[in-house]
Formats: C-alpha cells, structure tokens, sequence
C-alpha cells in the first residue's frame, strides 16, 4: 500500500485547516476594524447618533466568537489525536494480525512435517525421540501464544474472578519457577534472597504467575546469549517493594522504552532479530500489574546490553514472614 503524498497527509489537512480557521478569525477582526473607522468619520461628517450606528456591545460579540472558535479549534484537534490514535492502533493490529498468523503457522507447519516424517519413514528410537522433542516445542509454543489471547480476553472482560489471597511472594515465585522448571531447561534464573523478611502481599494467583511467565518467557525470548540468565531481586524502601527482573538479552533503544507495554506493539529488527511474538506479553504484565494496584517499569543501556523490568509494589503493614 502506498503512503499517500505529502499535501493530502492527515497532518498537512489538519494544519491548513486550522490556519483556515485562524485566518477567517483575523480578516474578519481586521474587516470590523476598517469599516469601525469608516463609520465613525460617517457618523462625524453627517452628526448622526453613535449609539445607533456603532452598538456599545460589537466588542463582546468579537470576543464571544473568538472562544467560539477557540472550542472548534479544540474540537478539531481533539478528533484528529483520536483519528491518530485509532490509525496507529488500525495499524499495530493489522502487523499482530500479520505476525501472530505466522506464529500460529508455523509451529503446525512444523507438527505436520514431523508427523509425516512418522508416517513415511521407520526411524531409530532416537531420532524418533529428537522429533518428538521438536514436536512438544512447537506445541508449547502454541499453547503459550493461544493462552495469551485468551487471558487477554478473559481480563478485558473482567471475567478473570479468582479470589486474592495472602501471600508470601519469594516462596510464590519459588513455587513457580519449580513447577515451570521444564521451559527453562536452557536458562540460567536466580531468585535472590531477599534483603529483610517481607509482609504478606495481596495477589490473585492465576495472574501473578502469569505476569511471572511473561516476564521469564520474554527474557528468554529476546535473548542472543549462549546461556539466558534472568536475576530476580527484591528491594525495599520505605514506601515500596520493588521486584527486579535483570536479563542479559538484547537490550531495549530508549524509544522503545515507553512504547513496549502498548498492546500489539513489537520491538523491530533489533541487533538483526526480527520482530517475535504477539505483542501481547508486556501489555498482559501491565494489565496485571494494574489489576494489583502495582506498577512496572522497563530500564536498559541500549541494544545488547540487557533489559530490567521492575514491579513496584506499595509496602502493606502486615506481619512479615521469617526469612527462609
């Protein structure tokens, strides 16, 4: 699809149309102001009545249509950040809808291959295995994109109704790690003690360890290390807790900093890596995060030089649990 040219961009329109509105504002002003002194040196010439000639109230009107225009010049610009904002995100889906599509395809071109290759060929125990191990891969791959979209869809529609518990977030995140050991057999994740014993924290377990996914898949993901390590730390000051999650993966631009948390939105070629995923992780953890009444941050020096994400959470005066 071609851009289009240059003098019918929405952002040229926009501005010759509010220096349309500005200039008819200015010519009609001048206008008034000539034919006013033409009109006093009539009334002078022939004596007529000042009052009937040149209303008292002619400069409360200029000023009343003024604002009036001032409210259309807001309104304009109004819709046309709305306009904007709906393009970009017409344009961020139409890209989820183009690369989530290959997501999908590809894992089950990859099943179909390897199941013919079953069905053609008598293979040895332990290539047999070797594909079966590729097999199980592509399925998680998969799965973990179609649960995206699902819990996305169960969030954005409140029907997520899991009850918030309790709990004490190190031995949390230790019970996930563990029981999600098997997508992590090629990473490197340390869950660093923590600094002080911590209060029990509010969660909804379902997506607490969802964000917790995201969070290690995405380190993983985008990552050119011959082994990914993610560091988790805890950190406390006197109004917050802060989790951090420090990963030796590709790096973030700064421009792309603000950005990576909009639903759909995907990391170009960054250091020749093509664009991964379905742009729906880093929104899912934001979402979570909101959910819980927390916030997260991403921080980075630049491409190659690895990403922290960071949850902060307000501390809770609760009684704290002892230090494993």
């Amino acid at each position: 699809m071609k851009s289009p040219k240059w003098f019918i961009h929405p952002i040229w329109i926009f501005i010759l149309s509010i220096a349309a509105l500005v200039a008819s504002l200015f010519l009609y002003i001048y206008w008034y102001m000539e034919a006013s002194v033409g009109l006093r040196a009539l009334v002078e010439k022939f004596n007529l009545d000042r009052t009937q000639v040149l209303e008292s109230d002619t400069w409360m009107v200029i000023m009343i249509l003024s604002l009036l225009v001032g409210v259309i010049l807001l309104g304009i610009f109004s819709i046309f950040v709305y306009s904007q904002k709906t393009l970009q995100l017409y344009r961020l889906q139409n890209n989820f809808i183009n690369n989530f599509t290959h997501e999908l395809k590809t894992p089950v071109t990859s099943l179909r291959l390897y199941l013919e290759t079953f069905v053609k060929h008598q293979l040895p125990r332990a290539d047999q295995l070797r594909y079966i191990q590729f097999m199980i891969a592509d399925v998680s791959r998969l799965t973990e994109n179609i649960n995206r979209i699902l819990n996305l869809a169960k969030i954005e529609s409140k029907s997520y109704m899991s009850e918030f518990i309790e709990a004490d977030l190190p031995e949390t995140i230790n019970s996930v790690l563990t029981n999600n050991r098997h997508l992590f057999q090629n990473s490197r994740i340390v869950l660093h003690p923590t600094p002080e014993p911590l209060p029990a924290y509010r969660i909804n377990p379902p997506l607490f360890e969802m964000m917790l996914m995201n969070l290690l898949t995405n380190a993983q993901k985008y990552n050119e290390s011959e082994q990914p390590q993610v560091d988790i730390r805890f950190q406390t000051d006197p109004r917050n807790l802060t989790i951090r999650f420090e990963d030796n993966g590709i790096g973030l631009e700064k421009n792309e900093i603000r950005k990576i948390f909009r639903k759909f939105y995907q990391i170009g070629s960054v250091n020749n890596m093509s664009a991964k995923g379905s742009g729906l992780g880093l929104h899912l953890v934001q979402t979570v995060a909101g959910i819980h009444k927390w916030k997260v941050n991403a921080q980075s020096r630049g491409s190659g030089m690895g990403s922290t994400f960071s949850l902060v959470l307000p501390h809770r005066k609760a009684a704290a649990f002892s230090a494993g």
